[in-house]
């Protein structure tokens, strides 16, 4: 090729560098320098937001999730957090990873529970249980609920009506973190989520179980005494 004289060729930015023309193939807005594609990303949020991924509510997610584990692990560990699956269960969640004696900042907030979430907790453990066993549906209502913490509300040590509210605000807590999802065609019946499983061990539950029917046991066996000291206080 001929030049013009006195004159030397230019050569664009681009020629230098290809990819300076041209932004990264995950770039997803300006001044975007993430690495992951949108799905994963969306994937990753939803795990970060809380308090799971569920393969039936989050249908799009849950294969973008599996596809990508190794990835979205990464990432997660690097904010010191840990991936929790359940493949047939097609429930995902994160925790606090266990760093040891290393001190590390924590991002995960820790639910506070009182006695009557300990309890109704428990009791949502052992329906889904027994549905699983059954091939159904874990599902429970506000009553059934009601009804079954009732055998506690001595030792909750309120009124009646004290403790049927704050049995009402026990399930609001636990349907805030989507272990209580309330079916669309009910006013008060809900569907127990799966990943309340991998919140408690066998182990757990056991001991559970067997702390809290020695407090019925006990709330029983005093009832009687307390009938007594009510009579002849009368008499």
């Amino acid at each position: 090729m001929n030049w013009p004289e006195n004159s030397e060729p230019t050569v664009s930015a681009e020629a230098h560098d290809p990819d300076a023309a041209q932004p990264a193939a995950n770039t997803l807005f300006l001044g975007d320098s993430g690495e992951l594609p949108l799905d994963t990303r969306r994937a990753l949020v939803q795990l970060l937001a809380g308090p799971s991924l569920d393969g039936r509510r989050h249908a799009k997610l849950w294969p973008v999730l599996i596809r990508d584990e190794v990835l979205i692990r990464q990432r997660l560990a690097e904010l010191f957090l840990e991936l929790v699956i359940d493949r047939e269960l097609q429930v995902a969640f994160t925790r606090q990873a266990d760093t040891g004696e290393l001190e590390v900042p924590l991002l995960l907030r820790r639910a506070q529970l009182t006695f009557i979430d300990s309890i109704l907790l428990l009791h949502l453990r052992q329906r889904l249980t027994q549905s699983d066993a059954q091939g159904e549906r874990a599902v429970v209502s506000a009553e059934e609920i009601t009804e079954f913490l009732a055998l506690y509300e001595r030792a909750a040590n309120t009124d009646r009506a004290g403790f049927v509210k704050r049995v009402h605000a026990s399930i609001e807590k636990i349907k805030k973190h989507n272990i209580l999802q309330k079916i669309r065609s009910s006013e008060d019946r809900f569907e127990i989520s799966p990943t309340l499983k991998l919140l408690f061990s066998a182990e757990e539950i056991q001991a559970l179980t067997r702390l809290y029917q020695r407090m019925a046991d006990l709330d029983a066996a005093m009832s009687p005494v307390l009938v007594d000291a009510d009579t002849e206080a009368e008499q």
